[in-house]
């Protein structure tokens, strides 16, 4: 797909059953089973209870063509808001034409808007693409060793 002319808006409850199959795929790029049900609860308990701010990529005529989810956090050291994107998906389709870009820097605002120090991320190692959009938007590796513990 060509560069398209892309609009990004603030998601709301309204939107979660247009998104919630872009989530679902998102979801299954990351190995997991399909579950449209629950990406759909998923995102309405997110929304509903204000614990994410979801930007949505859309056509001119309102088609979704991907989706941001943002999550606040907190740096204690700088004692400042820290924003986690969590999570960015393109619909297969929609790839190369400009709406990841669009996404990464309606969240780069949001940041601003709110005064926060900053933004992160991870992702996979192996996501070759992911990773060079984000350095060429001006993210870098912090240099920390990332360590998880799942219970």
């Amino acid at each position: 797909m060509s560069e398209v002319t892309v609009i990004v808006r603030e998601a709301g409850l309204e939107d979660v059953d247009r998104l919630a199959p872009l989530f679902d795929g998102y979801r299954q790029f990351y190995r997991q089973s399909a579950d449209p049900e629950g990406a759909r609860r998923f995102l309405a308990a997110r929304l509903g209870a204000g614990e994410s701010r979801v930007f949505v990529a859309e056509t001119e005529d309102g088609w979704p063509l991907g989706f941001v989810q943002l999550f606040p956090s907190f740096s204690s050291v700088s004692m400042r808001r820290l924003w986690i994107l969590n999570d960015l998906f393109v619909a297969p389709d929609a790839r190369r034409s400009g709406v990841a870009r669009a996404l990464m820097d309606r969240a780069r605002e949001l940041a601003i808007e709110t005064g926060a120090k900053g933004l992160i991320l991870e992702t996979e190692t192996h996501n070759a693409p992911a990773k060079r959009l984000y350095e060429e938007l001006g993210w870098a590796l912090d240099g920390t060793d990332h360590y998880e513990l799942l219970v």
